[in-house]
């Protein structure tokens, strides 16, 4: 018979030799749960990890943390799951970096009979995790739309937009916001799941930022030489927005253009209260991680299933649009209500 002390001695020492040291400091006899961010440095992983860490304590779990080393690492989170897997967990959190390609290491972990819930980015198919808790990013995105159309109108302006989305691989994240915001603007979309198919004449254009301050300059940069009637600017996310903002500004454009985006992160509603961000859609990923970790511990105790909110097939979390310069017809909050409720 195997002695199970040197046998977890061995498991531990091979994932300390695959960079799985957070798995091997345990010891408390508690319920493991997992927590798997696409990076661990982005501060919307960060909130996360503190939502989670928090509803963890609150419910006598012993939670375990994985990262991939940046935006798209599959390899990372496979062998987190994995470790995970290894160590008997209840279940995990997932922020999928290739939708498609983790969910053989999904299948794997059902075969244990582990609750996975996918955060933020449903995993593809989505039916491939139990539940996804996310922000309606359709949603989002119609909600700076309407916004944005208001305002264009109560101005009496025609817009030129810029779309400036996340990357070449149209992943849902980036579809559902684009298309979204066009939508809330009153422009006609043609397939719903694909960026860029839309002849609209109001619409400059499309770029792609990588979610990143650098990218969403250079992404704007390109747009405006393409088109320097550009007025409107929809951005994926916050540091895409400020990317483009100093694009703007460099060219003398940015006191005559519109941004709009998506996150509701401090520096973004920061930029909301300047006046470089017209108006924002907040997110809540600390609410998404204590929710998640809830339902995992309810399944522990249980075998009880999260449920979808009703209309939808994901667990919607909320969305708040953030702005200081309100538009009728369309709810928001201001830059003081988003900075008691930000995150990063």
């Amino acid at each position: 018979m195997r002695d199970p002390t040197k046998s977890s001695a061995a498991i531990c020492v091979l994932l300390l030799a695959l960079g799985g040291a957070a798995a091997c400091n345990r010891g408390s006899g508690e319920e493991v749960v997992g927590l798997i961010t696409k990076t661990d440095t982005n501060p919307f992983f960060v909130q996360m990890r503190k939502g989670a860490q928090d509803a963890a304590k609150a419910q006598g779990v012993e939670l375990q943390s994985f990262a991939g080393k940046q935006d798209g690492d599959n390899e990372a989170q496979v062998q987190a799951i994995e470790n995970l897997m290894s160590f008997g967990a209840k279940g995990f959190l997932i922020t999928p970096n290739d939708s498609k390609a983790i969910v053989p290491s999904i299948d794997k972990a059902h075969e244990q009979k582990m609750l996975v819930i996918a955060l933020d980015t449903p995993v593809d198919p989505p039916d491939a995790a139990d539940a996804t808790f996310a922000t309606d990013n359709y949603q989002a995105g119609k909600l700076i739309g309407q916004w944005a159309k208001a305002k264009f109108e109560k101005d009496g302006k025609q817009a030129k937009i810029a779309m400036l989305d996340l990357n070449a691989n149209q992943v849902s994240v980036d579809v559902k916001r684009d298309q979204g915001f066009l939508d809330g603007f009153g422009i006609q979309v043609g397939d719903s799941n694909k960026i860029g198919d839309e002849n609209d004449p109001r619409i400059a254009g499309h770029d792609v930022t990588d979610g990143a301050e650098d990218g969403g300059r250079t992404a704007m940069e390109n747009l405006l030489q393409k088109d320097p009637t550009i007025n409107l600017v929809y951005t994926i996310n916050e540091p895409a927005a400020a990317g483009a903002y100093q694009a703007l500004k460099s060219a003398g454009r940015d006191k005559d253009t519109v941004i709009v985006s998506i996150d509701g992160g401090c520096p973004g509603v920061d930029n909301v209260s300047k006046g470089v961000i017209g108006a924002t859609s907040m997110q809540f990923p600390l609410k998404m991680a204590q929710l998640g970790i809830d339902a995992i511990a309810a399944y522990a105790k249980d075998g009880t299933k999260p449920q979808v909110t009703p209309g939808k097939d994901f667990f919607d979390t909320g969305t708040q649009l953030i702005t200081d310069d309100p538009q009728a017809g369309v709810e928001a909050k201001d830059s003081a209500w988003g900075k008691q409720n930000c995150w990063g």
